[in-house]
């Protein structure tokens, strides 16, 4: 089955997609992820660099997307040149992940949650392969582990990660943590805003159907850090999150919340409205 164009996910699915899901692609999915991280798992025992791991990691994340029935399309991918910077992108499902590996063409590290690194296999792989903890939980281990990512920075290697922290609960995007925009500055790099749309309507959270999507990743132009200081972190991170939002309600069905609140209130000002209590009590 061919990726379907973007629209809202059905619910409840199609029984159809309900057992194709369940009884191929999900535990093909699992199956796969098994089989290249244990090979990744094998091989970090004499690439000390990472660089077979994460070609490992590409060959996963081309071959999982394709199994859940996504077609992906990249859109200004020349700015994916392979520049050293943050590379930050909303989240929306467990797919984001190996999508974001099966396009990205240059070799990289992600900044993850701690508690990943302390699962069985899952955080073996993470620790083995050189990729980033970052503890959101605890405010000063959190600036710690940043320096961390830092380091991995200034080696020469970009890095990635979700700046909203976790997997959006409705498709729409969540704030972001300044983690991104800290490490950017501190390291001198600039950030590269993507944007993903259609895995949330792929594998939204709490599910484990696959409904198969046209998935499409927008690639913006390189924010350059070099003009803001630390005191700025937040205001670069805003800057950041509107430009991912704007790259990401361009290219998706769904509106952004403040279109949602200006609809409703033009709608209940197109109705007719009775007296307000406080409006009559002022005209005495």
């Amino acid at each position: 089955m061919s990726g379907k164009i973007l629209g809202p996910r059905p619910n409840p699915l199609p029984w159809g997609s309900r057992l194709m899901s369940f009884l191929v692609r999900a535990p093909l999915f699992l199956m796969a992820t098994g089989f290249f991280g244990s090979l990744s798992m094998i091989a970090s025992l004499w690439d000390k660099t990472g660089k077979i791991q994460h070609q490992i990691a590409q060959r996963w994340g081309r071959t999982v997307t394709r199994i859940s029935g996504a077609k992906v399309t990249v859109l200004d991918g020349q700015n994916l040149d392979g520049r050293v910077g943050v590379y930050v992108a909303n989240h929306l499902s467990y797919t984001d992940t190996p999508v974001l590996f099966g396009v990205l063409p240059f070799q990289f590290r992600i900044v993850a949650r701690h508690d990943l690194f302390t699962l069985p296999f899952i955080g073996w792989h993470l620790t083995r392969s050189g990729q980033v903890p970052v503890n959101v939980t605890n405010p000063r281990a959190s600036i710690s582990s940043l320096g961390s990512a830092v380091k991995t920075l200034k080696s020469g290697i970009p890095v990635f990660i979700f700046p909203e922290g976790g997997r959006s609960e409705t498709g729409q995007l969540a704030e972001f943590l300044n983690g991104p925009a800290f490490m950017a500055i501190r390291a001198g790099v600039p950030i590269i805003p993507m944007a993903l749309i259609g895995t949330y309507e792929l594998l939204p959270i709490h599910t484990a159907e696959f409904y198969p999507m046209l998935v499409t990743l927008v690639v913006g132009n390189p924010i350059e850090t070099h003009q803001y200081s630390i005191r700025q972190v937040d205001e670069l991170t805003e800057r950041v999150r509107m430009e991912i939002s704007r790259m990401y309600y361009q290219h998706s069905y769904m509106k952004p919340p403040d279109a949602q609140n200006l609809d409703t209130k033009q709608i209940n000002r197109d109705e007719p409205q009775a007296p307000r209590l406080e409006n009559v009590e002022n005209c005495r």
